[in-house]
């Protein structure tokens, strides 16, 4: 086989004397060899060979050709699909209605994109096109995206985002012959026109000072010069990596997760009455209200919930950073419901997979969830209007040039 290829190469080499030349003869060898896979499927389909007299009275023969251009790497080739009198030849090489040599590993890759399973994958090709495609193809064929992956993970970002979101999703990775818990952590952020995008995805099992120092140094070096609100869950060490990077961001921790995590520490009995509380505390109208609600709530829950007073207390100033803003910018802030109604729809999209083999599986699944999620976002979020007049307003100075 390597003296075939080795003489194929000399003869290609023989006549060339460009780049552009190699090409051309490439393409052109290309070409004839498809031409002759299709005579070659012909003759099978048929049971002779062209011009044998074996046709003889056969019931079927050749008729002609019908012209086809298909789009491949090597550019646009021109072939001539042979046709039968009965007009039941199917080439297998191209199909009759395949414009691109590639369209298969499309299709694969958008079935996965919208998270059907290897299994699943397998079944549809056999039974829509009689093709069997092994595991191992649809995981080279999807393979083919990391470059993309990559390529979108260090795209350039706006200058200023007035709102990002943080959150984490976990998903179950092998790692040296065990199952792992990893998280996806999402950036999304808001630009100037309300509309919403992912800047980022980063997987890794732990969180720390360090690690969002990372993220938040990619961010800058991507083109981020400022953020003005950046509303999170509780994140181990973000709040000091920001205010390292982008020192004049406001960070708002998500009401509700801090709501959840308290009720972990309060009986069932005594949830209703708590919640009505709380309530007291974070609809309050202004600060100053909602200071006069927990002073009264610590005096009424304070001895019988002594860890969830403390945690309140401990996180009071970004708890409540959302109440120097207007009602529309609140509703947006308050929580990271934003970022948590994305990872809904990355959930759904990936529950086939019960534990992803590498993190590069894991980061091409979620690329290509995302790709697909996001083409909706075309419009801006509910009443942005407002709240980029309001911005505006506050934050004059550091929008300047951005609107």
């Amino acid at each position: 086989m390597q003296d075939v290829k080795d003489r194929l190469a000399r003869e290609v080499a023989k006549d060339c004397k460009t780049v552009e030349d190699v090409h051309n003869t490439l393409k052109d060898l290309f070409r004839r060899t498809l031409q002759e896979i299709l005579e070659t499927e012909m003759s099978d389909h048929l049971g002779y060979e062209k011009h044998s007299v074996e046709g003889n009275n056969s019931g079927n023969s050749r008729n002609g050709y019908s012209r086809k251009t298909i789009q491949t790497r090597m550019g646009e080739t021109e072939l001539a699909i042979p046709r039968d009198r009965n007009g039941e030849f199917e080439p297998h090489i191209i199909k009759k209605y395949e414009k691109n040599a590639s369209e298969l590993e499309q299709q694969i890759i958008a079935m996965y994109a919208k998270g059907m399973s290897t299994r699943d994958i397998e079944a549809h090709m056999r039974d829509i096109y009689g093709i069997d495609v092994s595991a191992e193809l649809v995981s080279k064929i999807t393979d083919k995206v990391m470059p993309l992956v990559t390529e979108w993970q260090c795209r350039p970002l706006e200058r200023i985002y007035p709102i990002v979101f943080l959150d984490a999703i976990h998903f179950k990775v092998r790692k040296d012959n065990r199952i792992v818990t990893k998280a996806a952590y999402s950036v999304l952020g808001l630009d100037v026109q309300g509309r919403k995008d992912i800047l980022g995805i980063w997987i890794g099992e732990s969180e720390s000072a360090s690690f969002w120092l990372s993220v938040c140094n990619d961010l800058k070096n991507r083109g981020v010069e400022d953020i003005l609100i950046a509303s999170k869950d509780g994140l181990t060490g973000f709040s000091e990596a920001i205010n390292s990077v982008f020192p004049r961001t406001s960070i708002q921790l998500c009401v509700i997760h801090q709501i959840r995590n308290s009720m972990k520490y309060i009986s069932f009995k005594d949830r209703k009455p708590v919640m009505a509380d709380l309530k007291q505390v974070y609809q309050a109208a202004t600060l100053d209200e909602a200071e006069f609600a927990f002073e009264m709530f610590k005096e009424k829950w304070g001895k019988k919930f002594p860890l969830v007073i403390r945690s309140w207390e401990n996180n009071w100033l970004e708890l409540t950073t959302y109440f120097a803003f207007p009602r529309e910018i609140r509703r947006l802030i308050y929580t990271t419901n934003t970022v948590e109604a994305y990872h809904r729809q990355l959930r759904k999209i990936t529950k086939t997979k019960t534990a992803f083999p590498t993190d590069d599986a894991l980061r091409k699944i979620v690329y290509l969830a995302t790709m697909e999620i996001t083409k909706k976002w075309t419009m801006p979020v509910q009443n942005w209007a407002e709240c980029i007049s309001q911005f505006a307003i506050q934050y004059g100075d550091r929008l300047s040039g951005a609107l």
